[in-house]
């Protein structure tokens, strides 16, 4: 009840006249104020707090732009706050910047989703060939005698066809997997032959699938902006996503060995603990998660 209230007389009363006292003291709005002081995630991140509590019309919608109209918006953005770029050059280029971060997380979003909805199809040429190329770049020297085989338990799926384990995730835990065994061979070629132990053993597909939840868990819930506005000087794209999801991967074999469960039984407790891991390192302003070998 109290945070409510503070958060209304803040938003409706405190906000405003703190604006308009620091205004006339430095000579400069606030979203000139947040670029003399901050750098990095921080400063976009207040910049959109910013824009987003506005009750300037047109700086709430900037929070909405799509990527090929940042430019116009820095220019109306400009025009509403009186700011001369003659004497404040660096706005103008700042301002986009920001932007650029903003709208590109909410379209990495959609791009997510959009490829996460697509099932994987049997009867899709792309498909079938992605899932033989998981194959051929885990295992180089064995031969897959069927497409529907047993052989696929041993890179981690649960039955003698994968396309059932990658309904949850559709084909973005596929394109992951391929991905990280693409860019990162030897590490997976390490990471597969690890969860082959005979005591702390996993399955390895099944993990990849659902560690790309996790990763797109973190996207849709907006806890990947202080890593994106960091790692990405501009626009965040599916590459950054895929980058991300392989320093989970990599990061979650570690923490496995390190806390030794019992046994996979305790699977899911052991996922969330690390989950809250990295949800706790992602609430660092500062925060930068990209995998170091």
């Amino acid at each position: 009840m109290f945070i409510s209230l503070w958060e209304f007389f803040y938003g409706h009363f405190f906000r405003f006249w703190m604006k308009w006292l620091l205004r006339q003291m430095t000579g400069k709005c606030e979203l000139q104020r947040i670029f003399d002081t901050y750098v990095g995630a921080q400063r976009t991140h207040r910049i959109e707090n910013s824009l987003t509590y506005s009750k300037n019309k047109v700086l709430q919608k900037a929070t909405l732009v799509v990527q090929s109209e940042v430019d116009k918006c820095v220019e109306d953005i400009m025009k509403e706050k009186n700011i001369n770029p003659e004497k404040d050059a660096s706005f103008k280029i700042c301002m986009k910047a920001c932007l650029l971060q903003i709208s590109g997380y909410k379209q990495l979003y959609l791009d997510v989703e959009s490829v996460r909805k697509r099932p994987y199809d049997s009867d899709n040429l792309q498909h079938e060939k992605l899932l033989l190329k998981l194959w051929n770049l885990l295992m180089p020297t064995k031969k897959l005698k069927a497409r529907i085989s047993k052989q696929w338990a041993d890179i981690g799926f649960q039955g003698d066809d994968p396309k059932t384990d990658f309904r949850g995730m559709g084909i973005l835990g596929l394109i992951n997997l391929v991905y990280f065994s693409e860019n990162y061979t030897s590490e997976a070629h390490q990471i597969l032959s690890r969860s082959n132990h005979p005591k702390l053993g996993y399955s390895y597909a099944i993990v990849g699938i659902n560690l790309t939840e996790m990763a797109y868990s973190l996207l849709k819930s907006e806890a990947l902006k202080f890593h994106l506005y960091n790692f990405v000087p501009g626009v965040p794209t599916m590459e950054h996503f895929h980058q991300f999801y392989c320093y989970l991967v990599y990061e979650f074999d570690k923490f496995w060995f390190e806390e030794k469960p019992e046994s996979i039984m305790y699977f899911n407790m052991y996922r969330e603990k690390f989950h809250e891991k990295i949800k706790g390192l992602l609430l660092d302003c500062n925060v930068s998660l990209t995998l170091k070998i």
